[in-house]
């Protein structure tokens, strides 16, 4: 069985900010992810707003260009699905599909993923006009009219946030009240610039390339309406891939794991970075902060409890 002296369980920009401070640290480092390396960045068209990104700022090249910083360290990666971890000992063990692995410490970076409409046209458009990050994509949107679907807290307070720089925001919400707090409510109903649309779900999204229009159904009388927008917005909750560590790290009531400011969980040896983890701002630029903190602490905690 292959040990390490740390084992960075997903690849997105947390994972690999994490692998780069680790190999740089001469901490004997794996990355383990399941899918694609890069996590919800590896999809998004432009991050305009991670800094130093002016040249070829897609999400695919920035976390390209992350993994071979990391692996010039010497980091290595695997291709495999994480089916548990035992934390029972000092040197953790972590099944694969594939293979087994010890590890002196993990750190978690497994990330959150945006819960979805799950109409048609929905994944085409992703990066076309849909989108599920107004910080990451509002300005793209300037003059332009947009819908956000979702009633909640993030949803209104993020259609407020798109007034900055849409000319006309349509919060489409499947009942006929908002669940946001009050406050909030008060702000968006007295914008100009929002409107709403009530008892309404999107059901499909269409356009030529990009969105042109939503297909609305009234969930009270089943009606058709077909709406005009540039985008859509979808804030109605996000889902932290976190259920493989459940009932064994400390997570609040959504499954986000909790940790310090060094990002230590409450097991010894295991840490936890990225949008996983329970925090205030969800962005890249925070996984990777998150990511060289847990690495940075990772690397003490091995220095100490077994050199």
């Amino acid at each position: 069985m292959e040990r390490y002296d740390c084992i960075i369980i997903g690849g997105g920009p947390a994972g690999l900010s994490a692998a780069l401070y680790a190999s740089r640290g001469k901490l004997n480092t794996l990355v383990i992810e399941k899918k694609e390396f890069g996590g919800q960045a590896a999809t998004t068209e432009e991050l305009e707003n991670y800094p130093g990104s002016m040249e070829e700022p897609t999400g695919p090249k920035i976390v390209e260009r992350m993994k071979e910083q990391a692996a010039s360290f010497g980091t290595q990666f695997v291709v495999d699905e994480v089916m548990g971890i035992d934390t029972d000992s000092d040197v953790k063990r972590i099944k694969t599909r594939k293979s087994e692995y010890e590890a002196k410490t993990i750190i978690f970076a497994g990330g959150a993923e945006p819960k979805k409409i799950g109409c048609p046209g929905e994944d085409e458009f992703r990066g076309k006009g849909v989108s599920y990050c107004s910080t990451c994509d509002a300005d793209f949107f300037t003059d332009l009219e947009v819908v956000v679907v979702g009633g909640g807290d993030s949803a209104v307070k993020e259609a407020i946030y798109l007034t900055k720089f849409a000319g006309k925001v349509t919060v489409v919400h499947r009942r006929d009240q908002l669940r946001a707090e009050k406050l909030h409510q008060e702000k968006a109903f007295a914008n100009p610039k929002i409107n709403f649309i009530w008892d309404s779900v999107v059901d499909r999204i269409e356009g030529d390339g990009l969105v042109e229009r939503v297909i609305l159904r009234n969930v009270k009388t089943n009606q058709l309406t077909e709406y005009r927008t540039d985008g859509v917005f979808v804030f109605i909750g996000t889902i932290p891939q976190t259920e493989i560590l459940r009932d064994k790290v400390q997570m609040d009531e959504q499954g986000y794991i909790i940790t310090n400011e060094d990002m230590e969980t409450n097991i010894e040896g295991i840490f936890a970075a990225g949008d996983c983890r329970k925090k205030r701002l969800r962005q890249v630029i925070t996984a990777a902060a998150d990511g060289a903190i847990a690495a940075t602490a990772a690397i003490e905690y091995v220095e100490k409890k077994f050199e």
